[in-house]
């Protein structure tokens, strides 16, 4: 039956790195049968084809896959959401603000691909890590940091984000996912600056931040506290963010010096 593997799986082509991640730590194989161009960055996916992503996509190419359900994380292209209606296929989105939402999310998946141990299993996994990092902060002074996810318009890092901030011993000084200015930044006197661009792996530019004008009486700046992490373990509301926390910990900790 279209739609269906042999075994009787449900046929998936997730459009999303988080999707990916969480699918595959779940212990998903033959169910994954597609998947976006970004999700090697995050997951082994191993020869599945990849099929665009959540913005740009080739419908035709992905309805060759004769998937069952297409799930994908907002935000999406509002073209490519209607043209994806329009097809005889599922289709799951998922929309995270926090942690308890990505846990929430978890469950929901391992729910669909009939795997509710394994995802409590993971869940209790990057608990653990988080718990890892916020004993080896103990009870240090929280080092004020703004995290930016893109640099025009400027946005600040998502929610779940701070929330790992806090874990690894620091304050987000802006408000997190939104639009901030370059006075709200420096404003906000932040001790570190991290950059984790969208979809730019670990390419964001330091140089710019040095350039700014308007921070350069921002501590970070003036201490040579800017540093880059690589996006996808930032902005990946699955397992990728345990060394997203490791890694905002390790930067927290060398501001604090």
């Amino acid at each position: 039956m279209a739609g269906k593997n042999i075994t009787g799986g449900l046929r998936i082509v997730s459009l999303a790195p988080s999707v990916t991640s969480i699918l595959l730590s779940l212990g998903v194989g033959r169910e994954l049968v597609g998947v976006s161009r970004w999700c090697k960055d995050v997951a082994d996916v191993g020869s599945r084809p990849a099929v665009g992503d959540c913005w740009k996509m080739d419908l035709r190419e992905v309805m060759r896959l004769r998937p069952a359900i297409l799930i994908g994380s907002v935000p999406f292209a509002a073209e490519t959401v209607q043209k994806i209606l329009a097809e005889p296929v599922a289709f799951l989105a998922i929309n995270p603000r926090s942690l308890v939402d990505i846990f929430g999310d978890i469950r929901t998946l391992g729910r669909l691909v009939e795997r509710r141990r394994a995802a409590e299993i993971l869940i209790r996994k990057m608990q653990g890590g988080f718990a890892d990092e916020a004993r080896r902060r103990g009870a240090a002074r929280r080092v004020r940091v703004y995290c930016e996810a893109w640099p025009k318009p400027r946005i600040s890092s998502p929610p779940w984000v701070a929330e790992l901030v806090k874990i690894a011993g620091g304050k987000m000084v802006v408000a997190a996912g939104q639009r901030v200015t370059d006075e709200e930044v420096a404003r906000a006197a932040p001790e570190l600056i991290v950059l984790a661009w969208a979809a730019t792996g670990g390419r964001a530019k330091v140089s710019t931040v040095y350039r700014n004008l308007a921070w350069r009486d921002v501590p970070a700046v003036r201490n040579g506290h800017v540093v880059v992490i690589r996006d996808e373990l930032l902005n990946t509301p699955g397992p990728p963010l345990v060394r997203g926390a490791r890694e905002l910990a390790r930067a927290i900790r060398e501001s604090a010096c």
